[in-house]
């Protein structure tokens, strides 16, 4: 049992009175602690709740994955495109990302994406599913955490007993593998626009935050947009109607295999969504100067 862990559980554990956040340093030894396998389980669990409820810093954020980074093996791909899943899936829209990739490799652009083996928590499928069942296009790189991040991959079995979200599951989404130069990351809500740009930012040269579909960086709706470029963020909106699309329907629960054969054999509607997000991708790459333009391109 490691001493030291329980002062940092101390720090995040012992109510809102006396809950204070760690330093860069603290928040650095207790990620190793939790990596290396000096930090008990039990203890791991403690944590990981009381950081999740104090809640995390940005500075703790950022400390945490800078110890992620030394941990993770990096493959650098070619004018890559990184984007940011949640690991543990969906069950209410089928994925569009591997039907968008191939409409973006005449302009060079390599697409990553990253997962894992887990069943999905929401009862339908994850990145890892569609990248190890059905074939995906040659421009698009799939990384498994097991291979890229032994360490964090080994912390699994104690995130799925504790079963609550963590700062863990926010930070696993762009590790970056690919060592790419543009991101895309979903989010739920608002106010996460400026967390993610303050955590993520200055990985990359341009951050899209989309507000998009369960938190994936996919949009099937109106939505909004953020761009992260230089320190600063401006907003647009994003409405499938404007490109002559139709919101898609879906029943309300989708498993495994539903959302399987809808991407085997899409229909025109989700090719059309596919399309509209690949615009967006090559918007966020600078290969445009707007989203209309790239549909238009596409379109050609």
């Amino acid at each position: 049992m490691s001493k030291t862990f329980i002062s940092y559980i101390k720090c995040v554990g012992t109510g809102p009175k006396h809950n204070r956040d760690l330093s860069t340093e603290e928040m650095r030894d207790a990620m190793k602690q939790m990596l290396d396998g000096r930090a008990e389980p039990e203890q791991i669990s403690a944590f990981l709740l009381g950081w999740r409820l104090k809640p995390e810093s940005i500075e703790e954020y950022r400390a945490t994955l800078n110890i992620l980074d030394e941990q993770t093996k990096k493959s650098p791909v070619s004018n890559g495109l990184e984007l940011g899943y949640p690991f543990d899936g969906k069950g209410n829209h089928p994925y569009i990302f591997s039907l968008a990739a191939p409409l973006v490799a005449p302009y060079g652009m390599t697409v990553v994406v990253n997962g894992t083996a887990l069943q999905s928590s929401k009862g339908g499928a994850t990145v890892h599913d569609i990248c190890t069942t059905l074939p995906i296009p040659n421009n698009l790189r799939y990384f498994d955490r097991t291979d890229y991040c032994k360490p964090l991959s080994k912390l699994t079995n104690i995130r799925q007993k504790l079963g609550l979200r963590t700062g863990l599951n926010t930070l696993e989404r762009l590790p970056n593998v690919g060592a790419c130069n543009t991101a895309l990351i979903g989010v739920f809500h608002k106010p996460y626009v400026k967390k993610y740009a303050e955590i993520f930012g200055d990985r990359y040269q341009r951050l899209m935050i989309v507000k998009g579909d369960k938190g994936t960086p996919e949009i099937f709706k109106k939505s909004h947009l953020w761009i992260c470029e230089s320190g600063k963020i401006d907003e647009i909106i994003i409405d499938p109607a404007d490109f002559g699309i139709e919101t898609p329907t879906f029943d309300e629960k989708l498993d495994k295999e539903a959302i399987l054969e809808m991407i085997a054999n899409p229909s025109e509607t989700l090719q059309q969504i596919a399309k509209l997000n690949a615009a967006i991708w090559l918007f966020a790459k600078k290969e445009v100067s707007s989203i209309h333009e790239a549909w238009e391109m596409l379109n050609g």
